[in-house]
């Protein structure tokens, strides 16, 4: 028969083991979180973009250029959203929000509450490209995000 002090060392012990436990999976995720993640394609690859409380996750994405890429948009929200991507110019023409309704042409999409849409876009030269909803106070609220794309060979400026 255990002891009360006994099993108090013992829980003690087994605490200490599951905290130790629990610092090097942290570490361990922390490391890889530090990596970069590898770039998707080349090809054709599909990428779900959710929305939820007006923000895009995921917000950030690796392609290899070449890549065209289907964005299937999951609106969690009661609300319209829309998904546009491109270079700066494509965003400067929709920075004022005045369009309620894209039809699905590549890199534009309007998406109505819980809905679902789709449009795709090929990344063909190597860079930074955004994606971004225009609707009044969606992008100010944060609801824009980044696709880099990478050369061929996966080496960022290569």
């Amino acid at each position: 028969m255990v002891g009360v002090s006994g099993v108090v060392r013992w829980a003690a012990a087994a605490v200490g083991v599951a905290l130790v436990v629990a610092a090097a999976g942290y570490a361990v995720a922390a490391a890889a979180g530090d990596a970069e993640a590898p770039a998707s394609g080349p090809g054709e690859v599909t990428v779900q973009l959710d929305v939820e409380h007006s923000l895009f996750a995921p917000d950030e994405l690796r392609v290899v250029e070449g890549t065209r890429v289907r964005f299937v948009v999951v609106n969690g929200d009661p609300i319209n959203h829309e998904l546009i991507v491109g270079p700066p110019d494509v965003h400067a023409r929709h920075a004022t929000g005045n369009e309620a309704e894209h039809p699905s042409i590549p890199g534009e999409v309007s998406v109505g509450p819980n809905g679902v849409a789709v449009t795709t876009f090929r990344f063909d030269e190597t860079g930074t490209f955004e994606f971004a909803c225009h609707l009044p106070g969606h992008y100010e609220h944060g609801m824009h995000g980044v696709v880099e794309v990478v050369p061929a060979d996966g080496r960022p400026g290569a």
